[in-house]
């Protein structure tokens, strides 16, 4: 296996998308987004603790590997997956934004020199309401694969069923760690 071969398998290539033209990959950016509203019955502060932890996110979210935590720089490892017989092991570096105990704000920041080929941008929020707490999430996901633009309705289904999927058991998973429900 060649360098660049193991290097992918990280989530980036060393040479980013000039180094992909030179092998004659042709990268598509393909994006799907989601958003999501409930009123869980626990208190806001129980909530936003288990959304801070990177440690304890990967064990809620599936297809999350791990997450490692760099101050406001969080590096997101999903698992392999594949797409039209493409294998991807998205890798990608987040800059989060916290307001204590309201919302928490991610962009994709890789690090300087680092080409990564997938990344989110969105946010979760958390608010008060009778009876318990609003969670808000929306998120947007990119990702670079070597395939045509012609495929983009296939990927992005894909993609839309993917994250409904990962969001729907994230979901379960929060409110089994909390010991709530959904109101």
């Amino acid at each position: 296996m060649g360098r660049g071969a193991r290097r992918r398998g990280r989530g980036r290539h060393p040479g980013g998308r000039r180094c992909a033209a030179r092998r004659g990959w042709v990268l598509t950016r393909f994006t799907a987004g989601t958003s999501a509203q409930a009123v869980v019955d626990a208190e806001r502060s129980a909530i936003w603790d288990v959304l801070v932890d990177p440690g304890l996110l990967p064990k809620l979210t599936p297809l999350l590997s791990r997450i490692e935590a760099d101050g406001d720089h969080w590096r997101w490892h999903l698992v392999r997956l594949k797409v039209l017989g493409v294998g991807i092991s998205p890798v990608f570096t987040e800059r989060m934004t916290f307001v204590d105990k309201q919302r928490i704000e991610f962009t994709h920041e890789p690090p300087p020199g680092v080409s990564e080929w997938a990344g989110a941008e969105g946010r979760y929020e958390l608010s008060d309401v009778e009876g318990g707490t609003n969670l808000a999430i929306d998120l947007h996901l990119a990702v670079d694969m070597p395939l045509s633009r012609l495929a983009t309705p296939v990927v992005t289904r894909t993609m839309q069923a993917t994250m409904q999927m990962m969001g729907d058991r994230f979901t379960a998973n929060l409110l089994r760690e909390l010991d709530a429900q959904q109101r």
